[in-house]
């Protein structure tokens, strides 16, 4: 079971017609509606489920720029600057705390991909610094790992999956925009080759714009159109502490392990150094495309084959509108946690700060995050289809560049001047 959220009161139905339409009700759909409505255009967000259902509630909460790519760093400035201002603009605690970010190394190989991450970011001035053994423990004491070296941007931070989502629906609600949950798009209406509705379980809708923000649903979504967008599933196990004296409040990432402040005191802890890749259909449809990314993350890849695949298969990939959707059919994605990484994560990150040792688990749970191959989302319109725009395909970083992610989709989607160079994150990319 994903975190409870904080409730929302959403509307049971829709008009009409309105502006623009955004299929799926996650924190980067929500954010992208409340920018529109703060615009005053018309928008409705339609969600198959419940709102921040699946990976807008059960990520880590982490909002950072280290470690990533150069490119992608303008997007996460940008997030910086939109979660220190989202408390005031939405009216409510989002849990955002800018504590920094540390990540340690135990080899010579692994500090030298962080020395090396830091170089190519260097123009950017981002106050990122290396750190020896001797800092690691001032910065987080306690610890008897024997660290290579680390590396900490003190202006990174966290906020809490369990609030942000709701905040900002609340507050595009109080904006004009409408919300409506247990309502799956099931497909889009053209008029002259271009986007003029969804057509949804409740009925159609006419607008003028779409913004498909499905997370991991979106291929399948695009799929029945005819358009082919490459993303994977991966599983990541996640388990949160009762409140406890721990030794930090930086969020701490090695190569094993990670934790981070949670609101009520304790932990959101999990094995970093591990995801589970349950074989779908598609694994084998787009594991070509993924080859780089294999050769150098397969050590983290938990890869099996089983039920996964098979209740896979039973989903259509292929319906009318007339038809039963797949996102009808599983409203919400909710895998089990794998008790097998969340004890490697305990046991790890027990080792190293003997602190957790007296930890208690009070709750676990698993997210599926949707990995494109060069791991950067699509933010962009599709060319083939005008109206459509996605943002999709974060590869598990989207919670922490929501807040730039969803304004630039809105930007694209309204004709604003966009937040920043949208070009990285083209759909054509592919």
């Amino acid at each position: 079971m994903a975190p409870a959220i904080t409730p929302v009161r959403t509307a049971t139905g829709f008009p009409s017609a309105t502006h623009v339409v955004v299929i799926g009700g996650g924190i980067v759909g929500l954010t992208a509606a409340l920018t529109l409505a703060e615009r005053n255009i018309p928008v409705v967000v339609l969600e198959k489920g419940r709102l921040a259902g699946e990976q807008s509630s059960r990520n880590l909460g982490w909002v950072r720029k280290t470690s990533r790519h150069a490119g992608d760093i303008p997007l996460a400035l940008a997030a910086d600057r939109l979660w220190a201002a989202l408390p005031a603009r939405v009216g409510r605690d989002v849990g955002y705390r800018q504590a920094g970010i540390m990540f340690v190394a135990r080899t010579g190989a692994q500090m030298a991909m962080h020395e090396h991450w830091l170089e190519s970011v260097s123009p950017l001035s981002l106050g990122s610094r290396l750190l020896s053994r001797a800092e690691i423990a001032a910065h987080v004491p306690g610890g008897r790992g024997q660290w290579a070296g680390g590396i900490y941007t003190a202006s990174d931070g966290r906020a809490e999956p369990s609030l942000a989502a709701s905040a900002i629906a609340a507050a595009a609600i109080a904006k004009g925009a409408v919300i409506v949950e247990n309502c799956a798009v099931r497909s889009l209406v053209t008029s002259g080759g271009k986007v003029s509705g969804v057509v949804t379980e409740q009925g159609e809708l006419r607008c003028e714009q779409v913004l498909l923000a499905g997370g991991l649903w979106s291929r399948r979504f695009l799929g029945n159109l005819g358009i082919s967008l490459p993303t994977l599933p991966l599983i990541c196990s996640v388990l949160r502490t009762a409140p406890m004296t721990g030794p930090t409040e930086i969020a701490v990432g090695a190569p094993d392990f990670s934790f981070r402040k949670h609101k009520d005191g304790g932990f959101i802890i999990t094995q970093r150094g591990a995801l589970d890749a349950s074989l779908t259909l598609d694994h084998l449809l787009l594991g070509p495309r993924y080859l780089p990314q294999l050769r150098t993350q397969r050590d983290f890849l938990r890869i099996s084959l089983g039920k996964a695949f098979l209740k896979d298969l039973a989903l259509p990939r292929r319906w009318g509108t007339k038809k039963t959707s797949p996102f009808e059919r599983v409203r919400t994605l909710d895998p089990q946690a794998n008790p097998v990484l969340n004890t490697e994560a305990m046991t790890n990150l027990r080792a190293a700060w003997p602190a957790f040792e007296q930890a208690k688990i009070e709750e676990t749970w698993a997210g599926v995050i949707d990995v494109t191959p060069d791991s950067n989302p699509v933010i962009g319109p599709v060319a083939a289809l005008p109206g459509l725009t996605l943002a999709t395909g974060f590869s598990g970083h989207g919670f922490g560049t929501s807040p730039a992610a969803g304004q630039l989709a809105a930007d694209l989607v309204s004709g604003h001047p966009p937040l920043i160079d949208p070009s990285l994150y083209r759909f054509d990319r592919f």
